[in-house]
């Protein structure tokens, strides 16, 4: 048994990011092509497209602000021009910013995080869903975070964009799945990429001793789930919420 994604096109937000990439690649390596969506950075997204292209699949970047409906507008028809509608979205994309105290935290970054969150699944949604209707196919993943369970100190604007996430991404599966789309998250902990790995990796032993596997997680590991939940391996999975975090998560029945 092997995940098989040839023949299908995917698109992933923040695919030039660090952890956008490695999905972006594991995809592709399945057999997708794969668009890449970035906001600012049209390098690294177009040295990805390369990658791609070199492996034989077919991959394009599109710039996109993704709290901008027009501007999803405008990636999705150029999507739709340039690439072909996609049978797999990606929602990976957010917008970073420093977490404070509730009560240090600016106000703006509470927005900036509904946003990024929320409101980019709903317009992604509406752009590319239609799509995904009309053929009665789609594989839609969404990135969430272990910090919608745990509330820890210091990350309220981010907890409550991604619980909201969450309410929208579990009535959105009901609503598709008629139509043979599936609709999942994905709960990453604390993950290493390759910036980190550039950088010098945390060991971080007070947070490894919380995490059952003791051990950080891997873009790789998160880019594994995101594979099999594009794949028809999952085609019966719909409206999970799966944290891929070592264990420290487990959400009850």
């Amino acid at each position: 048994m092997q995940i098989d994604l040839s023949g299908k096109k995917a698109i992933v937000t923040g695919g030039s990011g660090g952890l956008g990439r490695t999905i972006v690649r594991t995809l592709a390596e399945c057999g997708a092509d794969v668009a890449v969506h970035y906001n600012s950075d049209e390098k690294s997204a177009q040295s990805l497209v390369e990658e791609l292209r070199a492996l034989g699949r077919k991959s394009a970047a599109f710039r996109c602000d993704i709290t901008d409906p027009e501007s999803v507008k405008g990636m999705r028809d150029e999507v739709e021009k340039n690439f072909g509608m996609p049978d797999i979205m990606i929602v990976n994309a957010v917008i970073q910013y420093g977490w404070k105290p509730l009560l240090e935290q600016d106000i703006k970054d509470y927005y900036s995080q509904f946003e990024s969150c929320v409101m980019q699944m709903v317009y992604m949604s509406k752009m590319f869903v239609p799509h995904m209707k009309e053929q009665r196919y789609g594989r839609i993943v969404v990135m969430n975070t272990e910090c919608a369970v745990m509330a820890e100190p210091a990350c309220s604007a981010y907890t409550s964009a991604k619980r909201g996430l969450d309410g929208i991404v579990r009535v959105l599966a009901k609503e598709v799945g008629a139509d043979n789309i599936t609709v999942n998250q994905i709960a990453p902990g604390w993950t290493i990429t390759d910036k980190e790995r550039a950088n010098g990796v945390n060991p971080a032993p007070e947070y490894v001793a919380t995490v059952p596997l003791a051990r950080r997680g891997t873009d790789r590991d998160i880019a594994n789930m995101a594979a099999f939940l594009s794949s028809d391996l999952a085609s019966f999975t719909t409206g999970a919420f799966i944290p891929v975090a070592g264990g420290r998560v487990m959400p009850a029945i």
